[in-house]
């Protein structure tokens, strides 16, 4: 049983997918003896629900833009694995698409929740000006 971060679908977005990219990764290294690519995949698409977790317990605003962004970054990079194992036909069309289409929602949600901190940030800055 894994404990509850506080109420994020982003979070709760980062981990499903993380789950299915260790799936992914087990099927990827067995069935296909796809190793290199799968372990990148491996890393970037599990370290984005890392990263936002930290960002939920951030520091600071500016903490919580830099995990967020972060983990931006890595689901870009997870996106870009995705693509390579679906042209290497790894994987086939459905799985890398549907993928593709779970990647980017978790980016979709990241750059909203980056974008936001942002303006809140420049707001507290004016605010004390």
């Amino acid at each position: 049983m894994r404990t509850r971060s506080p109420k994020s679908v982003t979070y709760e977005k980062s981990f499903t997918f993380a789950v299915r990219v260790v799936k992914a990764y087990k099927w990827l290294c067995e069935s296909k003896k796809e190793y290199v690519l799968s372990k990148q995949l491996l890393r970037s698409g599990t370290s984005i629900g890392a990263n936002v977790k930290e960002g939920l317990y951030a520091q600071s605003k500016k903490d919580f833009i830099t995990k967020l962004t972060i983990a931006l970054k890595e689901a870009a990079e997870s996106e870009y694995w995705i693509e390579l194992l679906s042209a290497g036909q790894y994987l086939d069309e459905n799985t890398a698409a549907s993928m593709l289409e779970d990647i980017s929602e978790i980016m979709k949600l990241l750059t909203a929740s980056v974008k936001t901190a942002k303006a809140g940030l420049k707001e507290c800055i004016v605010d004390s000006a």
